[in-house]
């Protein structure tokens, strides 16, 4: 099969030109007319409501935008230090199995950290990746380091996953994150829990992980913005 295009935007973009820009190759991937894409960005801060979105779960409705999206999932954060990473991919390669699709979307960001010697994984009930941080003998605490939402359309993956590498976590207490309230969860990265990890380090793991994961080369193309 092809390789499969990998772009990386140096500067953020706006929420609503990346989904235009995603629609719009997402639409040539289902023409024939293009080849699949990982596009690896950052956002303005920014909050985004998934199809399943709570009203009452934006606890701070002024403090950033909000926009409406067609991906899976409640409320997300998205913001400076954290890495998005938009899959347009052609699950017809994949035998149309979306469980599949979701679950290799998790081994690839488990993976990646394993590069950095963080233990991570997946949680019956709770969408995304979790990182343990239980003290000894203390009550159970869990936090997220990475979320999952994506939109299946004709076939074609839109949306795709975000790593906390080092955003303000403090901006994520404007909403209840993908709906869950509960004190025993929070919210990580990859600095917080004291892995000086920058952003070119990260998306080095992501790169790997997702070669090794979906058993794809990747191939570096310009970005869809500069």
């Amino acid at each position: 099969m092809p390789q499969i295009e990998w772009a990386t935007s140096s500067n953020p973009v706006d929420y609503e030109t990346a989904v235009s820009l995603m629609e719009a190759r997402v639409a040539a991937i289902q023409a024939g007319e293009a080849g699949e894409l990982i596009w690896l960005l950052e956002h303005p801060p920014l909050y985004t409501a998934g199809t399943s979105a709570l009203p009452h779960d934006l606890k701070q409705a002024g403090r950033f935008p909000v926009y409406q999206t067609g991906r899976g999932g409640q409320f997300t954060y998205h913001g400076p230090g954290q890495r998005v990473v938009y899959c347009m991919l052609d699950l017809k390669r994949r035998d149309r199995d979306v469980r599949k699709f979701v679950t290799d979307l998790e081994g690839w960001i488990i993976s990646a950290l394993e590069t950095f010697n963080i233990q991570a994984g997946p949680r019956d009930g709770r969408i995304g990746v979790w990182v343990d941080r239980t003290h000894p003998g203390g009550p159970l605490r869990e936090a997220k380091i990475a979320a999952i939402g994506v939109r299946i359309k004709r076939w074609v993956s839109m949306h795709g996953i975000s790593l906390n590498v080092e955003p303000e976590l403090d901006h994520f207490t404007g909403i209840t994150p993908c709906g869950i309230d509960d004190p025993r969860y929070g919210v990580t990265s990859l600095v917080d829990l004291g892995y000086p990890v920058d952003m070119a380090n990260a998306d080095a793991a992501l790169r790997a992980s997702f070669e090794a994961v979906f058993q794809r080369v990747t191939r570096t193309v310009p970005s869809l913005t500069p």
